[in-house]
């Protein structure tokens, strides 16, 4: 999901002794099926979606279970089910803390920001900063701050589809892989909306737990359903050459900075992705929201918890020098436990995965662009025609969807494990902020927002294009994250644009924001069936 997750899902291990497997039929009548059934929920959704309500929130129908399933497909990325495993089957315990930081990442979502944000907002995260300061600067650099991480997440989902599909099938189809993903997503989002994307990301995650589930337990029976048994191997891991106790930290992480500033951009990231936020906002009232994120935060846990299963599985079965790409942990474990049907189950679900958690970001992205930008910003918060966001809606993820296949395309050989560390940084550093002291500080104004979202995103892309991410040889700044900086030069730049200049209008409006975002009074409601 980020950088640190998403590094072992790109890069290359050193050579081993076992060949890397290859994708049976099988698998390819998998991901077909896959793919046939989420067209055929496209198609039921486009004929239930009718007006702007239906297309960017769902209509406000979901339930609380599927949200929160719907959110954790969302969330559960092919890095992470892939990447992390490789992470523990690599490093072992400090691949393991990547799992805990995902979790509890989402405690920050559900004690601070679920119920104000489902209470004060209609499609995007810019309404709740709008709702109490002046709507066309605050609009134009939330949105803004929402491409940047939706892009940027994106194209390092569609590189990793790419490098995937090339280190199981024998051949360069590197760039057929990445437009079959970017054209399916444009089906998605263009003719299913918010309740295609929704019901595609709910089918993945069961598909992605059952796989999971079933994967634990095998690792499990392999060691005679004994923990004592499973943790006695984790203990003694021969790597290198050497016997190594996986259980012991610091394989991965040297410095506690590093480590520091990798839970900050876990922990406080989550709550400022846009493609996590916009999930509230298909729940009916925010006490749905609420609990869509209990939901969310089981699936979330169990699955997380599963990954030191296989992670460690793959570490004490296979073994770590027989695993030639790290990136393929999971996969060789499913290969060697379950045989090649099972094998071409988990291949599909890893693609699966790509396509649920791409059309998230694509219809975060045209959301933003058409409500914010085209609706809010150019046209003053009125359509000129009837259905006009709608549309602007659609070409926007279009044109969202051909340029990140190109985009994906151009960089194949480029370092991109930075993009999606810059996009939890962004969330973080920019998005957080603002949104925390909009919600809480009576004081707060358009500046500090401006400051803020502006501060946030620059500091984030500047510290990382100076770390070790992109200068590898001798980086300027020594973070591989830099959320440990760009968090407190978010916070410090809105401290400092509030009280430069002072806005008795958003003062004035604070009560009233305060009031509807803990009693949902004058929320937006779910559209009648």
């Amino acid at each position: 999901m980020n950088s640190f997750s998403l590094s072992p899902f790109l890069a290359q291990a050193a050579p081993a002794a076992d060949a890397a497997p290859t994708v049976s039929g099988v698998a390819v009548f998998m991901f077909a099926a896959f793919v046939a059934m989420t067209l055929a929920i496209t198609w039921w959704a486009a004929r239930k979606s009718s007006g702007a309500g239906a297309f960017f929130a769902a209509g406000r129908r979901i339930t609380g279970w599927q949200n929160g399933l719907a959110v954790a497909g969302d969330y559960m990325s092919a890095a992470s089910f892939l990447g992390i495993a490789g992470m523990i089957a690599f490093f072992g315990f400090d691949g393991f803390l990547y799992s805990v930081g995902f979790l509890v990442a989402y405690l920050t979502v559900l004690l601070i920001v679920a119920e104000p944000l489902r209470n004060l907002g209609k499609y995007t995260m810019a309404d709740v900063l709008a709702f109490r300061n002046r709507e066309v600067p605050v609009r134009a650099l939330a949105s803004l701050s929402t491409l940047c991480v939706t892009i940027f997440y994106m194209i390092a989902q569609m590189v990793g589809a790419g490098l995937l599909v090339n280190a199981l099938i024998p051949g360069d189809h590197y760039n057929a892989a990445v437009t079959v993903v970017g054209l399916l997503m444009i089906v998605y989002v263009v003719f299913g909306g918010m309740l295609a994307t929704t019901w595609v990301q709910i089918v993945k995650a069961v598909l992605l737990m059952l796989g999971s589930f079933a994967l634990s337990l095998m690792v499990m029976n392999h060691f005679g359903f004994s923990i004592g048994n499973f943790f006695d191997a984790v203990g003694a891991v021969s790597q290198g050459g050497e016997t190594r106790d996986f259980m012991t930290p610091g394989f991965k992480f040297k410095g506690t900075l590093d480590l520091v500033s990798l839970c900050l951009a876990l922990v406080m990231g989550t709550a400022g992705l846009p493609h996590i936020l916009i999930r509230f906002y298909t729940v009916p009232d925010a006490k749905t929201a609420r609990s869509s994120v209990i939901w969310a935060t089981i699936v979330i846990g169990l699955f997380y918890l599963m990954t030191t299963f296989f992670g460690f599985g793959a570490a004490t079965i296979i073994g770590p020098d027989n695993i030639a790409n790290s990136n393929l942990s999971a996969p060789l474990l499913a290969q060697k436990l379950g045989g090649e049907i099972f094998f071409a189950f988990i291949c599909a679900v890893a693609f699966a995965t790509i396509l649920a958690v791409v059309a998230g970001l694509t219809i975060s992205a045209s959301t933003s662009f058409a409500h914010d930008i085209f609706v809010n910003v150019i046209h003053h918060g009125r359509e000129h025609n009837p259905g006009e966001e709608i549309r602007v809606a659609r070409v926007t993820a279009f044109a969202v969807g051909i340029v990140s296949i190109l985009l994906a395309i151009v960089l194949r050989k480029a370092n991109v494990a930075f993009l999606v560390g810059l996009a939890f940084a962004v969330a973080a550093s920019a998005n957080l902020p603002a949104i925390l002291l909009t919600l809480f500080w009576k004081r707060f104004n358009t500046n500090g927002a401006v400051w803020a979202l502006a501060v946030g995103l620059v500091s984030s892309i500047v510290l990382i294009v100076l770390g070790p991410s992109v200068m590898k040889e001798n980086p300027v700044f020594p973070l591989g994250n830099p959320a440990l900086v760009s968090i407190p030069l978010g916070l410090v730049a809105a401290v400092i644009g509030t009280l430069l200049k002072p806005e008795p209008s958003s003062e004035a409006k604070y009560a009233e924001m305060h009031v509807r975002a803990h009693t949902g009074l004058g929320a937006e409601q779910a559209e009648p069936h």
